[in-house]
């Protein structure tokens, strides 16, 4: 039950880095800056070439495609309001739109993680399952119909979590203290401010981060555990590092992201703000960046579409 007396609160405060002088802001304000326009325009570059180009009409970069489009709606919801927070000291958004930054952060951020455990299927797939007498196996199993259920999916799942947690938590009544000390709408940092019982809404969302978190790592665990020994038994050193190279760039994005992930969800609760916050600009500003840059533009057949697409190299 709410607290009597209670002074209802209709706006949150963002603290952000108001704790760092203005001089101090600076650089991390152009160096945050640079970084979401260059995942910006290296996400939308990787859209471009696997669109003008019908050689990367393939399901690894369909996956790789919708990975794109749900990483730049992620730093959008994000990255804005991070650097507002370094150019003034304190910054107020009401409780709906705290509640709708939330949902999109969220939905995106699950969607990722699903996205991640369906692009490993994919790489087990391409390793384990080809035969012989069956060389266009692959594409029966990955069809252009299950791609896009798939896909469905993972954005259905994003969504569902999304709609469960932002009701279970914005339902209830915040009073006495509005001070976030983030530079967004963080689930933690938003229940200290709940005038009722938070138990099971804290239950709620520990199960939803299981859920999001665990499944779908456990998922990338075991087709790479199944990957793994494929690639053991090829008898080819050559064809052991072509398979090894092919899982690489994806187990790189999968390691960096679910590490920050976990410690943000999954950690107990801690009373260093700061080191929260430090922790969500790894994850909110260098991770969506590391996927394009890992996942495609170190691709040679990558690189060398966009420099036909750019002109600049003849087709072969």
């Amino acid at each position: 039950m709410p607290r009597p007396n209670f002074l209802a609160v209709t706006e949150f405060t963002f603290e952000g880095f108001s704790i760092l002088e203005w001089h101090h802001r600076r650089i991390p304000f152009v160096v945050f800056l640079v970084l979401y326009l260059l995942t910006l325009a290296s996400n939308a570059i990787i859209l471009t070439v696997i669109c003008l180009n019908h050689q990367f009409h393939t399901p690894m970069y369909f996956f790789l495609s919708v990975l794109s489009i749900s990483e730049t709606c992620y730093t959008v919801a994000i990255i804005p309001q991070m650097l507002s927070s370094l150019l003034s000291p304190q910054q107020t958004i009401s409780i709906p739109g705290c509640a709708t930054q939330f949902f999109f952060y969220l939905t995106f951020d699950v969607n990722n993680c699903f996205l991640l455990m369906v692009m490993g299927y994919d790489h087990y797939v391409v390793i384990c399952k080809p035969l012989p007498a069956h060389p266009l196996w692959y594409l029966v199993i990955m069809g252009k119909k299950a791609c896009i259920q798939l896909a469905s999916g993972s954005w259905s799942i994003g969504l569902s979590i999304a709609i469960i947690q932002v009701s279970s938590v914005f339902s209830l009544p915040f009073c006495d203290a509005n001070l976030i000390s983030h530079f967004f709408c963080d689930i933690r940092s938003i229940m200290k401010f709940a005038c009722a019982d938070t138990t099971i809404k804290e239950f709620i969302t520990l199960l939803i981060s299981l859920h999001a978190l665990v499944l779908s790592m456990v998922l990338i665990l075991v087709s790479y555990v199944l990957i793994v020994t494929t690639i053991l038994k090829i008898v080819s050193a050559e064809g052991r590092r072509k398979a090894f190279a092919t899982c690489a760039s994806h187990l790189t994005v999968v390691i960096v992201h679910y590490d920050c992930t976990s410690f943000i969800y999954l950690k107990p609760k801690s009373q260093n703000s700061l080191q929260d916050r430090l922790i969500s600009v790894t994850y909110t500003v260098f991770t969506p960046l590391l996927n394009p840059v890992v996942k495609s533009l170190r691709n040679k057949e990558v690189k060398d579409a966009l420099l036909r697409t750019l002109g600049r190299k003849p087709l072969s």
